[in-house]
């Protein structure tokens, strides 16, 4: 007499559930990396940190070390900063800025940027190099 139970162990691996999360992460990876934007509109040297934040709904402003200021490209005077920046970010309705600025840019100058854009309820992001 031949005993043998129904329910039997097969020593098979299904794929599928593993295919479905590698496609997943492709398609976030694909879409991520075109959401990517670079700021490279004037060549400053950045200062180093960790971590990365990016906003694709800004203006940049950058700073450099002889003390000149830029809207994205353009050059623009200390004393008509405050007064194109509102003009730039007026059609956003979240606005804000991306501060570059070089290593060895006075913190005033720095400060003198980010107090405009608290007057005004311009959100400030410091951009930095990922080392």
């Amino acid at each position: 007499m031949k005993l043998r139970g129904r329910n039997q162990i097969r020593p098979e691996f299904n794929m599928s559930s593993m295919t479905d999360v590698v496609f997943l992460l492709l398609i976030f990876f694909m879409i991520a990396s075109t959401l990517a934007k670079q700021l490279n509109t004037i060549d400053v040297k950045l200062p180093q940190a960790e971590g990365k934040t990016e906003n694709r709904n800004t203006l940049a402003v950058t700073i450099t070390n002889a003390n000149q200021f830029y809207l994205n490209a353009d050059r623009v005077s200390k004393t008509n900063l405050e007064r194109q920046l509102i003009q730039s970010l007026s059609a956003m309705k979240t606005p804000s800025i991306v501060l570059r600025t070089e290593k060895k840019v006075p913190i005033d100058q720095v400060v003198y940027v980010m107090n405009i854009a608290n007057k005004n309820g311009i959100k400030v992001v410091l951009a930095v190099e990922t080392p």
